[in-house]
């Protein structure tokens, strides 16, 4: 998921996304233990998108303090 796709997105969507991507993060974590995954890169990207999901968020919740 890129940024500017997640900065279209509203806080209560990134919101649910983020919890779906943790939710994913620990799947794919318990198989990648349990056996090898076909495409162990999975498990980065999907680190990468709930560190951008979190981001975006972040920069939602300080613009809002701001103003």
């Amino acid at each position: 998921m890129k940024t500017s796709e997640i900065k279209e997105l509203t806080v209560k969507e990134i919101v649910e996304k983020l919890q779906v991507e943790k939710e994913n993060l620990v799947r794919l974590k318990l198989n990648h233990a349990v056996s090898t995954l076909d495409n162990p890169m999975k498990i980065q990207v999907s680190k990468k998108d709930i560190a951008r999901l979190k981001t975006v968020l972040r920069e939602r919740e300080l613009k809002e303090n701001k103003n």
